[in-house]
């Protein structure tokens, strides 16, 4: 296969640690701190199948980390004690498929997906970290895939996506369960209210016969730092809600609008089939951001969002809106050039939708949209973009390890140009002194790129840390240096595909 037009900057090794000095040159930045990453600790949490580690959460107060293992229906559980080598604790039995954890305060919330049946209501189960005893159990709306605590402990927010089941014939609303710790009440917040709306800016409401309520997923929450409002990616649907964790009401939804892959900076490589491994062009292809983690961040006083792109569609028996570009029914007025574009070298293999495109209603499509920005977004709290990251993701990873572009979770080069490239799908942020980095978690490539994001206008990549050991990234969690058990502050990556669990120390030398 062919390397495409460029010039390697970086030699590669199996684990791609760089400093932030060595690249002042390549970024036109400088400093005189160099800030180190330096995976001390990892283990595996089950050998076989993928799914034994998806997301986890650390306790300070008893030092143990919590680990999702839907395969086995249980939260593992290890003391990170001496994070260089980890020791496997008691594990937590549940009764549910396990999606999420959160610690805080010596309290670990788990999301419950109903095992019987995924469209049927879920629970949230609280246990004491030390004991590791059940306190109580919350119900939640259809399948809690994500649970988190505000930050002042007063809340706990689950993310209900609420998916269809295969036939599309049962299609539950998705919605927000929001408890309140001290007084254990309890209240599932409904998407109702916006029934018959139309959202601007690219939002989807697609799903068969479904109303507003039904076809929205919500998939991943962050909240704000007074913890009154919580930021929900609906994921599917290519938008954001806005909680009031006071009112317990969803006060607005935002589309996220599209990304214009013919535009500078926004060059993709679209082909699994060209030959090529690298091979950036502008084409015209719009791309869904479709985030799915997201992270809030006060920088300099004023509020970000920021999401990881990973992009999704809805492929089910009953319903798919999944195609390849070559075979849409293209407008001849507006592609006159169809033929070519949909050659397999081309953009004849990159997924697209029918489900968005056909703008007159013709029968033919008049523009094409892909799934996922291929990157991270900077946005304010009310959904207008700051910053997006453009083609810097894949272009960086082809700079420092070719043999990684755009692959599938350790199986060669270029496997996933023509679907989401890189995939990322977890982001988390930390400030150490007057620095705020970002960590985005490639769940496809793997590893962690890790961006300096002080200013949020212009954010300079730092370093990809990544062990080919680690397949898939699933989660990203930080501890803080005055939580950490050696007194520095940790990354810790779940990766969901090789079971395994990474433990990162960052130091800050002179």
């Amino acid at each position: 296969m062919k390397i495409f037009n460029k010039t390697i900057l970086f030699s590669a090794t199996i684990l791609s640690v760089f400093s932030a000095c060595d690249l002042d040159d390549y970024h036109g930045g400088g400093g005189s701190n160099e800030l180190t990453f330096k995976k001390n600790g990892g283990f595996t949490n089950r050998i076989g199948d993928e799914g034994f580690a998806e997301i986890s959460a650390f306790d300070p107060e008893t030092q143990k980390l919590f680990v999702v293992n839907p395969n086995d229906s249980e939260l593992s559980v290890w003391d990170l004690s001496n994070p260089v080598t980890p020791i496997r604790g008691t594990n937590i039995s549940v009764a549910g498929s396990p999606n999420s954890v959160a610690v805080h305060s010596g309290t670990v919330a788990v999301a419950l997906e109903n095992s019987s049946n995924k469209q049927a209501n879920g629970t949230i189960a609280l246990y004491d970290s030390d004991s590791q005893a059940l306190v109580s159990t919350y119900p939640t709306g259809a399948l809690p895939d994500m649970v988190t605590f505000s930050p002042d402990g007063k809340y706990i927010v689950s993310a209900n996506e609420g998916e269809p089941n295969d036939l599309y014939s049962d299609d539950p609303e998705g919605s927000i369960t929001i408890i309140e710790v001290v007084t254990g009440q309890s209240s599932n917040v409904s998407f109702t209210a916006f029934n018959g709306q139309t959202i601007a800016n690219y939002f989807r409401i697609f799903g068969p016969e479904a109303s507003l309520a039904q076809d929205v997923e919500p998939e991943y929450v962050a909240i704000s730092h007074d913890s009154k409002k919580a930021y929900v990616t609906l994921q599917e649907n290519n938008g954001l809600a806005i909680v009031n964790l006071e009112t317990k009401t969803v006060t607005d939804i935002i589309g996220l609008g599209v990304k214009d892959y013919r535009l500078p900076n926004n060059q993709i490589d679209a082909s699994d089939k060209d030959n090529m491994v690298g091979n950036f062009q502008n084409w015209p292809v719009f791309g869904l951001y479709q985030p799915d983690a997201i992270a809030y961040a006060r920088i300099r006083g004023r509020e970000y969002l920021i999401t990881a792109n990973e992009g999704d569609a809805r492929d089910y028996k009953g319903f798919s809106e999944e195609t390849r570009v070559k075979d849409l029914v293209l407008d001849s007025r507006v592609f006159p050039d169809a033929a070519t574009l949909q050659k397999d070298e081309n953009l004849g293999r990159l997924k697209t939708t029918i489900a968005n495109g056909d703008i007159d209603g013709d029968g033919d499509y008049d523009e094409i949209y892909t799934y996922g920005g291929r990157s991270f977004t900077i946005w304010s709290t009310t959904g207008t973009k700051i910053y997006d990251s453009g083609d810097q993701v894949a272009k960086m990873v082809f700079d420092i390890d070719p043999s990684a572009f755009n692959s599938n979770e350790g199986s060669g080069a270029d496997k996933r140009s023509d679907d989401k490239g890189a995939e990322p799908e977890a982001v988390e942020t930390l400030k150490i002194g007057a620095i705020t980095l970002l960590f985005v978690g490639l769940e496809r490539t793997g590893g962690v790129m890790i961006y300096d994001i002080s200013n949020p206008y212009s954010p300079r990549f730092l370093k990809w840390i990544r062990d080919e050991v680690d397949i898939s990234p699933e989660g990203l969690i930080v501890v803080k240096a005055e939580d950490s058990p050696t007194g520095k502050d940790l990354l810790v990556v779940t990766n969901e595909v090789s079971n395994t669990v990474a433990i990162y120390e960052i130091s800050n030398e002179e």
